[in-house]
């Protein structure tokens, strides 16, 4: 997936829904994030291969130049090969054709699992091998080189026995040789195979070679036109072998001007064209383009039709059917008048009957071989009438809407642009040396403009009449608090305007739907949350989102979500701000917010019974079909709609419903604490203790302060995390919540224990266990492994195994998955340090394998960490390392710095083992940086005692330096690592003293 798209942010839906297309497992996410680690672990092992994946928001993103990917490579030479046989450079040809074509050594990704991505890559890259086989055969038979080609023909028909080109190729190399026997019977061939096969005679191509090796008296020449097709596919052209007719004197041309360099698009471009190859000899090729206002379609069809013309000479033929509003749309008897006048058919002769019309058209079209743009298409009964009947014709259709017809087949839905071909769109308008000069600057107008062709074209007009401006300045203003909208304009062409031509014809209630939207906090809804927004039912909001989709102002994702590109959420919100009074948008807000609160709060109550719903009041929803229309809603629902939830916990509070922000920040709290996403947690929260203070709630400002400290702890920033537990802690104590105060203060535990204060966090924990039957046992389970945790660091390991297995009996007892996972985690961890070395390495494993089924991966940095070190610990340092790498990759994607730290550690005592000292001792350096940045004495000790190791054989000095000032970090935590300390330093004195006696 990313290999086929580089350059490009793959989201983690497109890989779950790629990898798993009958529906993903629970875990397919994290499966998704273990796998990415891996393969950017598989890169770093090259030159230039690090940094080479890179996670971005919700996705990964290939990072490499296309020509380094196989496939790209190949149709860049491929294309270069075609120009040059073009140009009639046929030794350049002969190599870039032979290269492209030697790069395959079988099916595309074959042996891997395809989903429908990857499946339809692969189609069509096996469609453009053949085109490039075909080319070089070509090339070889102008080249005289017969005795290549013939045998490579035979090999692509026995592997494709149903593609004419090929036969007609075969039948011409023959012919051309003096074999007309030869070709003869492989035209019989191929007409007994498309009779079995298809039941179709062989096609108007074929046919024309036949009768001409039927009646010729010589062979064609190869020097003849004939022989050497002017267009870019002639390979596949048997009419350009057979006919080749002159072009006619009275050629007409009506396509508008085409733009001074066409950019991107190569790989629709591409397709098309092959496409047409592929069915033009049977019927008429009809392609349609869809697409959103701006999305540069009539750009492309020009292109197309420009790039066909040369195949199709005797006409170019336009016609704009103003599709967009009811009141100038040309009804097909109108547009089949000026079609025949393009024709050159005089007034006079054009018949007064509508049927009479379509004769007449598809008559004159049957005369000539033509390339018809039919542009801004309304639906598909308005373009059926100007459809050719025989195969001598290309007709290009752009709309706005999405149409079908069983006779013509799906649209192709052009995309916005690439960044890089934005860029170079921009480049163009502006020039390449403003671009090259302020390349951040660049990409960041093109992001601004949405990737969309036509906001981009405008910037660049805007920029190309103010050489004073630079990039950034413009890009600066785009950022601002005006919308972009404002600042792509050019005279009368902007795109509020191309946006309105989509929207004005569209039904008052669907106008109403499209103009909320602008109002959904995050970027992907579902049909749910539009009826909750919109207050309409589901079918009424199915219906609207259709005819939005069909019209291309949404863009339907999976058909279970929807997306508004941003420069048309712009255009939404200012009309709904313009349009809807303020009290509508607050309710249709509210609605929203009900909602999404809801079903958060379900699965809330899935993930942690009794405790998100006793802290977080449920109230009555008045639609709960909205909900039972998302089914059973679960912890994969929330993973869906992660990103938009997080936005919507601060659009509630902006919005001015700081209730609903502080309650959802709560209810998503488990979620996000069980999978990992810490930096989550900190910026709802953060956000939510705003919302706390300012609905002037004590006990939710206790609550947030509380929950906010567990995203800090985690992500390694202990010293905050403590002042907001602290603060919790205060102000449940004044309120008179006794039970919160015990909470809270048990929750301490854990946080002295990241920040080192090792003993008081023994202190608070054990007084908490003593005190737990005056508070209630809701709070138990994460007292004991929080005091667990601390006295395994200080060695006391029997006193950590009891309280792990008490509270691994408690989680048993009480069916909690996650707690039983995680007390199978410290168990592991204490046995690893006891040295019972397998027995970790199973209940270690145990551990995994109950994340993986349940999709919790809390603390799998961690687990991992702890595996590595037991397999370090049996001599196994391969699989040893892959684990402590897997746990950093872990930790860098969850953010815990301190998790990371460690693994920096142990990674670095794993690769001392295997010898690498050098490596082992640049971990340690790396771990000390992050451990001193994030104030974690532990690891920092623990990266000096490595450091300590490496310089003990070079530097006596150094080593007795780091291990000195490892020692003083490890006596004031009390922990045992002290005593290895101890025994080095005296182990470097003794040495020390010998070496001052000199030998006896």
């Amino acid at each position: 997936m990313l290999a086929v798209q580089p350059g490009q942010l793959v989201t983690l839906n497109d890989l779950v829904d790629e990898l798993w297309p009958d529906g993903p497992p629970r875990s397919a996410v994290a499966n998704v994030r273990s796998y990415a680690a891996n393969l950017r672990r598989a890169f770093e092992t090259f030159d230039n291969g690090e940094g080479a994946i890179l996670r971005q928001q919700n996705g990964y993103r290939l990072v490499l130049p296309a020509e380094l990917i196989d496939v790209f490579r190949f149709e860049m030479e491929r294309v270069a090969g075609r120009e040059a046989l073009i140009a009639g450079r046929l030794d350049r040809a002969l190599e870039l054709l032979g290269s492209a074509v030697a790069r395959w050594h079988g099916p595309m990704l074959a042996g891997v699992p395809l989903g429908p991505v990857l499946t339809a890559s692969s189609a069509a890259a096996e469609e453009e091998r053949l085109l490039a086989v075909e080319l070089l055969i070509d090339a070889q038979l102008r080249s005289g080189r017969d005795d290549l080609a013939i045998p490579l023909l035979r090999d692509v028909i026995v592997r494709h026995p149903l593609r004419e080109p090929a036969y007609v190729l075969l039948m011409r190399a023959l012919y051309e040789r003096g074999d007309h026997a030869g070709a003869l019977t492989a035209y019989g061939e191929a007409r007994a195979r498309l009779a079995a096969d298809l039941g179709i005679p062989p096609g108007a191509g074929l046919q024309a070679l036949h009768r001409t090796i039927l009646t010729a008296a010589t062979p064609l020449s190869r020097s003849s036109p004939a022989a050497r097709p002017a267009g870019p596919t002639a390979p596949a052209q048997a009419t350009a072998v057979a006919s080749a007719k002159p072009r006619r004197p009275d050629l007409v041309d009506h396509l508008p001007r085409a733009v001074t360099d066409f950019v991107g698009r190569e790989h629709v471009v591409s397709r098309l064209l092959a496409e047409t190859r592929r069915i033009e000899e049977r019927v008429p090729a009809v392609h349609i383009i869809d697409g959103m206002a701006g999305s540069g379609k009539t750009t492309l069809a020009v292109h197309l039709a420009r790039r066909l013309s040369e195949r199709y000479p005797d006409a170019a033929l336009f016609i704009d059917l103003c599709g967009h509003g009811e009141k100038n749309r040309v009804e097909p008897a109108s547009a089949l008048v000026t079609l025949l006048r393009q024709l050159g058919v005089p007034a006079d002769r054009v018949p007064v009957e509508f049927d009479g019309r379509v004769e007449m058209w598809r008559q004159e079209l049957a005369r000539r071989r033509s390339v018809v743009v039919l542009d801004n298409a309304a639906s598909s009964e308005q373009i059926m009438p100007l459809l050719p009947a025989e195969p001598t014709t290309v007709v290009l259709v752009t709309s706005r809407r999405r149409l079908s017809h069983p006779d013509v087949g799906p649209s192709q839905t052009l995309p916005v642009m690439s960044p890089q071909e934005g860029v170079d769109l921009l480049g163009l308008s502006v020039g390449r040396d403003r671009v090259e000069a302020e390349p951040d600057a660049a990409a960041e107008v093109v992001r601004r403009c949405g990737h969309l062709p036509l906001a981009i074209r405008l910037a660049g007009a805007r920029l190309a009449h103010r050489r004073g401006w630079r990039l950034a300045d413009l890009a600066e203003q785009m950022a601002g608090d005006a919308p972009a909208l404002h600042h792509l304009a050019q005279e009368d062409s902007t795109i509020t305007g191309a946006f309105a031509a989509s929207y004005e014809p569209l039904p008052n209630s669907t106008k109403r739907v499209f103009r909320f939207l602008g109002l959904y906090p995050g970027n992907r809804f579902s049909l749910p949350a539009v009826a909750a927004l919109t207050g309409l039912t589901i079918a009424e909001a199915r219906e609207a989102l259709d005819d939005l989709v069909d019209r291309n102002l949404v863009e339907d994702l999976d058909s279970t979500r929807y997306r508004l590109h941003d420069l048309m959420r712009q255009y939404a919100v200012e009309l709904c701000s313009r349009t809807d009074s303020a009290s509508d948008r607050s309710v249709g807000l509210a609605q929203l917010f009900d909602f999404t609160l809801e079903v958060a709060l379900r699965v809330a109550e899935t993930l942690e019974p009794g405790i998100a719903n006793s802290q977080v009041k449920r109230v009555s929803f008045a639609r709960p079909e909205l909900v039972d229309a998302i089914g059973d809603p679960t912890a994969d629902w929330l993973e869906a709609e992660r990103t938009d939830l997080v936005a919507m916990v601060s659009a509630a509070l902006d919005d001015g419903f700081p209730e609903h922000s502080w309650r959802l920040a709560r209810a998503l709290w488990r979620f996000c604490y069980i999978r990992g996403y810490f930096e989550d947690i900190i910026v709802t929260h953060r956000r939510a203790l705003i919302a706390a203070e300012a609905s002037g709630d004590i006990g939710a400002l206790a609550l947030i302060n509380n929950y906010l400290a567990s995203g800090y702890v985690r992500t390694g920033d202990s010293r905050r995390g403590l002042d907001h537990l602290t603060r919790a802690v205060a102000l449940a104590r004044d309120s008179g919540d006794v039970l919160s105060t015990a909470r809270y203060r048990a929750n301490l535990a854990a946080v002295y224990y990241w920040s080192g204060n090792l003993a008081e966090a023994v202190a608070v924990g054990s007084e908490c266990l003593r005190d737990y039957k005056g508070y209630g046992t809701v709070r138990v389970p994460m007292v004991l492994p929080n005091l667990g945790m601390a006295l395994t660091s200080l060695g006391r390991y029997e006193e950590a195994l009891r309280l792990h297995r008490l509270h691994l009996a408690w989680a048993q007892t009480n069916s909690d998955e996650f707690h039983t996972l995680n007390a199978f985690s410290h168990i592991g961890a204490v046995r690893v340090r006891m040295g019972d070395l397998p027995q970790a390495i199973r209940i270690l494993l145990a551990s995994l394998a109950l994340r993986e089924r349940t999709g919790h991966r809390y603390a799998e940095a961690e687990v991992r960490n702890d595996l590595g070190i037991a397999y370090r610990g049996l001599g196994r340092l391969v699989e040893a390392q892959q684990e402590h790498e897997m746990a950093r990759d872990l930790a860098i994607g969850s953010g815990e710095r301190h998790v990371e730290a460690a693994a920096l550690n142990e990674l670095g005592r794993t690769l001392l083992a295997q010898g690498r000292g050098g490596e082992a001792f640049e971990m340690h350096q790396d771990a000390l940086r992050l451990a001193t940045r994030i104030a974690h004495p532990h690891e920092q000790g623990r990266a000096l005692a490595g450091l300590a190791e490496h310089f003990a054989h070079v530097d006596p000095v150094e080593a007795r330096r780091h291990w000195e000032r490892a020692l003083a970090i490890f006596r004031r935590m009390g922990v045992p690592e002290r005593f290895e300390a101890e025994r080095c330093l005296a182990d470097l004195a003794a040495r020390a003293v010998d070496a001052d006696r000199g030998p006896a």
